[in-house]
């Protein structure tokens, strides 16, 4: 369960943002529980704008070290496991599987299972986001508008081919069949644009389809929103929960709070994608 005081509000973006950005959350936590939290990949990269305590982040050596004060998060292959050292509040900008290379200059791939540090990417935009601390509504209004700038000085665009496959891949259509050649020229248009391949990103999308379809979070219910999500059976989910978030879905269930059963149970569903 969430703290008490918890606060998460999502924020569409405006229609020249939106084929680029899905969704515009902010996050508050005056006292949360001082627990590890696992985040599972969304095929989702985000910039994240802390303006309260910054989460301490676990490294493949077992340690956990600070985060920097804003960073973006690439695409992830592999769970994330966070834990909070004070009170919490941030402002984050979800983009598309797509839609971030225009902003962030570099191919994806370059983010993948990384958190870039940000702190003076954001040295415009950050002082006037904490100056409207407890005000969320204000504080995406700021972002919105630094955000647009953005867009409208660098002329962002989308590759319509990896659009359309991330399209396919989000309402679960079946992968057009390709030869060698257009295969290898998708991965790389992939891997500039969206940091992993087609293939992973459909599986990462699968399992986060499971969480749209949860309702209890008990064996059987974990089994038949897998089967809803389309999983063959339970240990093929069982596979992707140790390789997605690093435990089972029943130890998840009864060990995550806070942000990370928030951000499970919200909007990582499809957004308004533009047209082709």
């Amino acid at each position: 369960m969430s703290g008490e005081g918890d606060r998460y509000q999502e924020f569409e973006p405006p229609a020249p943002l939106r084929p680029f950005v899905r969704t515009i959350w902010t996050y508050a936590a005056p006292a949360p529980e001082p627990a590890v939290q696992r985040i599972a990949p969304d095929g989702c990269p985000e910039l994240i704008v802390d303006i309260g305590s910054p989460y301490e982040e676990q490294g493949p050596d077992g340690v956990f070290r600070l985060q920097p004060p804003a960073l973006f998060a690439g695409q992830m292959t592999r769970p994330l496991a966070l834990r909070p050292v004070g009170p919490v509040e941030l402002v984050a900008v979800r983009f598309e599987p797509d839609g971030a290379r225009d902003w962030l200059g570099l191919p994806l791939a370059e983010a993948t299972d990384r958190r870039l540090d940000m702190t003076a990417r954001t040295a415009e935009v950050r002082p006037p986001v904490i100056a409207r601390a407890g005000d969320p509504e204000a504080q995406v209004e700021v972002v919105v508008h630094w955000l647009e700038a953005q867009r409208r000085a660098a002329n962002w665009a989308l590759d319509p081919v990896v659009r359309a496959e991330v399209e396919g891949a989000e309402q679960e259509e079946q992968a057009a069949t390709r030869s060698p050649a257009e295969h290898r020229a998708l991965q790389r248009r992939f891997r500039d644009r969206v940091g992993i391949p087609p293939r992973i990103l459909r599986s990462i999308l699968r399992f986060r389809r499971v969480f749209d379809h949860a309702g209890e979070p008990e064996s059987e219910g974990w089994l038949q929103a897998g089967l809803d999500a389309g999983y063959f059976d339970q240990p093929q989910l069982a596979r992707d929960f140790r390789r997605f978030l690093g435990c089972t879905a029943t130890e998840w269930a009864r060990e995550q709070v806070g942000l990370a059963r928030l951000i499970a149970s919200q909007s990582y569903k499809p957004g308004p994608l533009s047209p082709h």
